[in-house]
């Protein structure tokens, strides 16, 4: 290994100087800080809102649930059928 070679690398990096310690005072003055976006801040009340919000539907529920009582809800079998093989389809690829 040529010595030269090893004082240009070290030249480059600065590794023949010690570092200096740093003064404990200096350590504990500064201290990480984390800043949120505002669409962070919009996406976690976003997020929020959802959580909070129901899955159930529950006023088309009740018309669902009215219907089928009365006898009045009707399946359109050809529309279903091409839902089911559309969403078949979609699974498959």
């Amino acid at each position: 290994m040529r010595i030269d070679a090893y004082n240009q690398i070290a030249n480059v990096y600065n590794t023949t100087k010690p570092s200096k310690a740093k003064n404990m005072a200096e350590v504990h003055a500064s201290r990480d800080q984390v800043q949120i976006s505002r669409a962070g801040k919009d996406y976690q009340f976003a997020k929020q809102a959802v959580a909070a919000a129901s899955d159930i539907r529950e006023d088309r529920v009740t018309e669902l649930k009215t219907s089928i009582q009365s006898g009045n809800y009707d399946v359109d079998t050809g529309d279903f059928a091409s839902k089911l093989l559309a969403s078949y389809y979609a699974a498959g690829k």
